[in-house]
């Protein structure tokens, strides 16, 4: 059994950190050291996030106007107090609930679902 968490980890997780640490060094100007400081990454996991190397492609959140928004909140709480994570959870977790709903990550869990039970998988909706 494949539980749309798990799925989350694989997908939502990485374009998450992806979206985020090219927004930082793109929009915010941090470069990728002060990046991977902020995020608790590698500099050179920014930099395969930033090259969309990694991250790219795994679910459509970019033009979604509630997960950016979301994603922008999380950002600026990141960049203004980087010692106080209990935001950043708290609004990932807001974040993950969102792209469940919005059914964004319904075809990758469903690819990795017996075909049987995503006929039938209406938990995200």
């Amino acid at each position: 059994m494949i539980l749309p968490c798990e799925v989350g980890v694989k997908t939502v997780l990485p374009a998450v950190k992806a979206f985020m640490a090219r927004s930082i060094v793109e929009k915010y100007g941090k470069t990728e050291k002060q990046t991977a400081d902020l995020l608790g990454l590698s500099q050179s996991a920014v930099s395969r996030y930033v090259g969309r190397e990694r991250g790219a492609n795994l679910v459509a959140i970019e033009n979604t106007p509630q997960v950016l928004s979301l994603l922008d909140q999380m950002i600026l709480s990141v960049i203004k107090e980087p010692q106080d994570k209990s935001e950043v959870l708290e609004l990932f977790c807001k974040t993950c609930t969102a792209i469940r709903q919005l059914g964004l990550m319904c075809p990758k869990c469903q690819a990795e679902m017996p075909s049987s039970w995503a006929e039938k998988c209406f938990f995200c909706r």
